[in-house]
């Protein structure tokens, strides 16, 4: 579920806004699942959505390059050092390595780490310089970057946010066994922190529970291929060995594709509309790194289906065959395209191709 857009586009020919550096992390638990803050209903940017932990780069994560410089919207240590301290300030979760042991993240009793994350918030000290100061590192070494996203030009506030995984430890025999508990930033930006399967979290959004906007859902039904749970709930702990095995294969996958997923950068954009219904397509990287290498995913579109006054809507990731598949008319593909928005994401597109086939065979 997702609100329908109330983002005010940019007047005709005025120049486009800058998109503001940012970054967000899928902070994957060592039972694999991901954490997910809601937002404030009064926040300027996704008011009351579920969203990753993250935020805008402030000058003291370190220098990027000018505004005007396509580098501006690739990986580098800002973009990493800002992710690691948006996620602690809100969520509580601080991922620095201990400097006695890089094997170990950072240990801070409860009342030493909520001083810092309102230190830091308010901009009292400098958060490398905080995190010094108790003896660690922030862990960017750790992030894995798993595409960009610009918002697309005609919209008045946009973003170019580096979005990466990071993956917790997991238990093993020998080490000690460290709770990562989310807990919100006190509703300054967030009401609430919680770890839930990929899954479930797609479930919530199906079910008009929670609301995730594209990007946000887009990511999670990649990874909810990989990481999937034990149970349908996520309630059974998968053994170490499965788990390790899950993180493998998505590291894998996000080092294919054409770009790589870590290489990737999407601009989501109009690629047509089926009545009140809208198809996004990701191919495209966005204005500032037009006429560069730069690309999105050709292969995946995503389906935003508009239901009710309200402007609710359902989400769905497809594939870009799917919206013009060959050897149909635009009222069998209509109708293809209905049926596909109502399967399960695990259906069978070559089953749903051939029932539009065979009711052309019917009528004629």
């Amino acid at each position: 579920m997702t609100p329908q857009p109330q983002r005010k586009l940019s007047p005709e020919g005025s120049k486009p806004p800058k998109a503001s550096p940012s970054a967000s992390i899928l902070l994957i638990s060592p039972s694999n699942e991901i954490l997910l803050l809601r937002r404030v209903k009064k926040s300027s940017s996704f008011a009351s959505a579920h969203v990753f932990p993250g935020g805008h780069i402030d000058p003291d994560d370190g220098p990027l390059p000018p505004e005007d410089d396509v580098r501006l919207h690739e990986d580098n240590t800002a973009y990493r050092t800002g992710a690691i301290r948006e996620c602690f300030e809100e969520s509580g979760i601080l991922l620095a390595k201990s400097r006695d042991d890089q094997s170990m993240l950072l240990r801070l009793a409860e009342e030493e780490g909520h001083q810092g994350r309102h230190a830091i918030h308010n901009k009292k000290v400098r958060f490398e310089d905080w995190v010094r100061s108790r003896g660690g590192l922030p862990d960017i070494q750790s992030l894995h970057p798993f595409t960009r996203w610009l918002t697309p030009a005609n919209i008045s506030k946009r973003y170019s946010t580096q979005m990466y995984l990071y993956f917790l430890p997991l238990a093993h025999p020998g080490l000690p066994h460290v709770l990562h508990i989310p807990t919100s930033d006190g509703g300054v930006e967030h009401t609430e922190a919680e770890f839930l399967p990929a899954v479930v979290w797609l479930s919530k959004a199906e079910a008009n529970n929670i609301i995730l906007f594209p990007p946000q859902f887009f990511l999670l039904s990649l990874v909810a291929d990989f990481l999937k749970p034990n149970t349908p709930d996520g309630a059974e702990t998968l053994p170490t060995d499965v788990l390790q095995s899950q993180r493998d294969a998505l590291l894998e996958f996000v080092s294919t594709g054409d770009p790589p997923w870590g290489e990737m950068c999407i601009s989501p954009t109009p690629l047509k509309k089926e009545g009140d219904d809208l198809i996004l397509r990701l191919d495209r990287p966005g204005l500032e790194v037009e006429g560069t290498s730069r690309r999105g995913d050709a292969e995946r579109v995503i389906w935003v289906q508009y239901k009710g006054k309200e402007g609710t809507s359902r989400l769905k990731v497809g594939w870009r065959t799917d919206v013009e598949p060959e050897g149909l008319n635009d009222k069998e593909r209509k109708e293809y395209l209905e049926t596909r928005m109502k399967e399960p994401e695990s259906g069978d597109r070559d089953e749903g191709l051939e029932r539009a086939l065979r009711g052309r065979k019917e009528n004629l």
